[in-house]
């Protein structure tokens, strides 16, 4: 995919109402130190656009990035960091809970969890959660490289096996460094948006 233009178009806080958008929408979830703003800037073949921390927890907003003026990325704000306020996770679960139920032109959730260890409970809750809002998501299985070449099919099947999911729901593994992982991703984007230029 050539990545012609990409702009931080919306960023919606707890009290702030969705923006009415009328292109496709494509939204990142995971916990805080997943690795997310780094794959939304892999994705927009940006150094970065998206902001990465070493502090987990920084994403508070929904941020809407437009690409190519034809569809958006959406960085959902990440779950599971402890030193956030349990009333502040309460607000954020309920600002992505009325994202995910609200958003007409919502196509495909990425649900990002770190390749190296088994899901956890936020993660397996999010994956619950993203299945009763009424999509399947898609698993992308980040830090690919941190592990041997040798590791990489084992640790996969620990990831279907923590989230409880099978075969027919696709896992992709994801490298930042390597981008490994990014050209089937863009690939999915892709055939989305096709589909709907299609109807």
């Amino acid at each position: 995919m050539i990545i012609k233009s990409v702009e931080l178009e919306t960023v919606c806080g707890i009290t702030s109402t969705l923006p009415e958008n009328t292109k496709p929408e494509f939204a990142f979830a995971g916990k805080s130190n997943v690795g997310k703003s780094s794959l939304i800037n892999a994705l927009m073949n940006r150094k970065s656009f998206a902001r990465t921390s070493s502090q987990p927890g920084k994403t508070q907003t929904i941020n809407f990035y437009n690409i190519n003026d034809a569809f958006y990325y959406v960085d959902l704000p990440g779950y599971g960091y402890a030193k956030v306020a349990l009333e502040v996770k309460a607000k954020w679960g309920k600002m992505i809970e009325n994202y995910l139920h609200k958003s007409p032109m919502l196509q495909c959730v990425f649900l990002l969890i770190d390749i190296r260890h088994e899901p956890s409970v936020n993660d397996k809750t999010m994956y619950d959660w993203i299945v009763y809002q009424g999509y399947q998501p898609v698993i992308i299985a980040t830090k690919l490289d941190k592990l041997k070449r040798s590791q990489v099919q084992k640790a996969i099947k620990q990831v279907r096996t923590g989230l409880g999911i099978g075969s027919d729901v696709t896992v992709i593994p994801f490298s930042a460094e390597t981008k490994q992982g990014r050209d089937e991703i863009w690939e999915l984007i892709s055939d989305y948006a096709n589909s709907l230029d299609k109807e």
